[in-house]
């Protein structure tokens, strides 16, 4: 491969994508209150569900608009369609398991299999025109299952849907083949792929913004005393926490990798995978942050502290998975901090109110913060290129 392709370029993301990634954070708002109020396994499913749909959507058109570079007419036009659609699929995910399941279905698949023939219309050579054409195959595979599932029983509702999402998830991660043929992605030149790793970084921040948010609002609607603002700044510390962790961490390890390897697709291609996880693990402690601070006496519960500190626990594991398993950075301190999380989230959800557990949560996610940012890790071996990625 040329060595200008091998060398990841970036180019400045755009206010259109910043604009696009708004309706997106509304999603994550909108996750954060069904959780809240559907506090169960079955809610937690819920939640999962959608947020995978809603995150394909995010990532499969922010990736296009890179491939197809935003700067065009035709780009932009695509990307503003998605988001004025997006709005009202996103509205609908509140009332997704329990209305009528037409509100989110009928945007969602319209925005996947217009914005897939769009893509497949506009792509820049035949490698990845024949890449998408697969991708709509399997796009084409998975929405009789979104139908079927809009049109049952909302009780029924989850089964069809989780077959679905996970349908696309696993085509997301196996690069949507066919018997046969598939993308080899070390051997396709994007210069653009630094780009949307740095959209990934961008829509991290936005999300940690709309858990500040939430911890906001929650402060709020209760009376300002003592014990809200002791809560509040528990979560506020823990948030502080997981910022550091994302962005005080080895970051230009990243980036050299990117610059290095063989293979820059699979690189960015992996931080959108990891980051579903890490806005999931965002979406369960904001949500727990609202019901400790408007609910700061209530009884020890097993549910507050999942969320509470799983959400954490979820995001330090995401970040050490993609550190180990592309730049190949020892995640021992990632392991530390979350079996450290593990322990204080089972003492604290046995015996403690919730407004010790947010305490302790507070507590907990600032050392593993400290202790992860502390000293610069260091590759555990060099980047690899190693043209067995796909």
């Amino acid at each position: 491969m040329d060595e200008q392709l091998r060398r990841t370029q970036t180019y400045g993301v755009d206010p259109v994508e910043l604009f696009f990634d708004l309706v997106f954070v509304f999603a994550v708002s909108q996750l954060t209150y069904h959780l809240r109020d559907h506090l169960s396994g079955r809610g937690i499913a819920q939640t999962a569900v959608i947020l995978l749909a809603v995150f394909t959507v995010w990532y499969y058109t922010s990736w296009e608009a890179t491939l197809v570079r935003i700067e065009r007419t035709r780009t932009v036009a695509m990307m503003v369609t998605v988001l004025f659609v997006g709005l009202f699929m996103n509205a609908a995910v509140t009332s997704a398991f329990t209305g009528s399941g037409w509100n989110f279905a009928v945007p969602f698949l319209l925005i996947q299999l217009g914005r897939g023939l769009w893509t497949l219309l506009n792509a820049p050579n035949a490698i990845w025109r024949d890449h998408y054409r697969r991708t709509i195959l399997w796009l084409l595979t998975s929405s009789p299952l979104w139908v079927v599932g809009a049109a049952v029983d909302p009780v029924h509702r989850l089964y069809w849907w989780a077959a679905a999402a996970a349908h696309d998830l696993v085509g997301t991660w196996l690069g949507h083949p066919v018997p046969g043929r598939r993308l080899h992605s070390q051997s396709v030149g994007l210069a653009e792929s630094g780009h949307m790793l740095e959209r990934c970084r961008l829509f991290l921040i936005i999300a940690l913004g709309e858990t500040i948010l939430s911890t906001g609002v929650a402060i709020a609607a209760v009376p300002m005393t003592v014990m809200t603002l002791a809560t509040g700044l528990a979560a506020l510390i823990v948030t502080a926490a997981l910022w550091m962790i994302a962005y005080g961490g080895p970051g230009h390890l990243v980036v050299r990798h990117l610059e290095k390897t063989r293979d820059p697709i699979h690189a960015t291609r992996m931080a959108g995978n990891v980051l579903t996880v890490m806005v999931a693990g965002l979406i369960a402690a904001a949500a727990a942050f609202e019901m400790a601070i408007t609910h700061p006496h209530g009884h020890p519960s097993a549910a507050l502290s999942l969320l509470l500190f799983g959400g954490p626990i979820l995001f330090l594991l995401a970040q050490g998975w993609y550190l180990w398993a592309v730049p190949r950075i020892n995640p021992r301190r990632w392991l530390v901090g979350s079996a450290a999380l593990a322990l204080a989230g089972t003492a604290a959800g046995a015996l403690a109110p919730p407004y010790a557990a947010l305490l302790v949560a507070a507590a907990a996610s600032a050392a593993a913060a400290t202790v992860i940012t502390r000293f610069a890790p260091t590759p555990a071996e060099p980047a690899r290129g190693d043209g067995h990625r796909h």
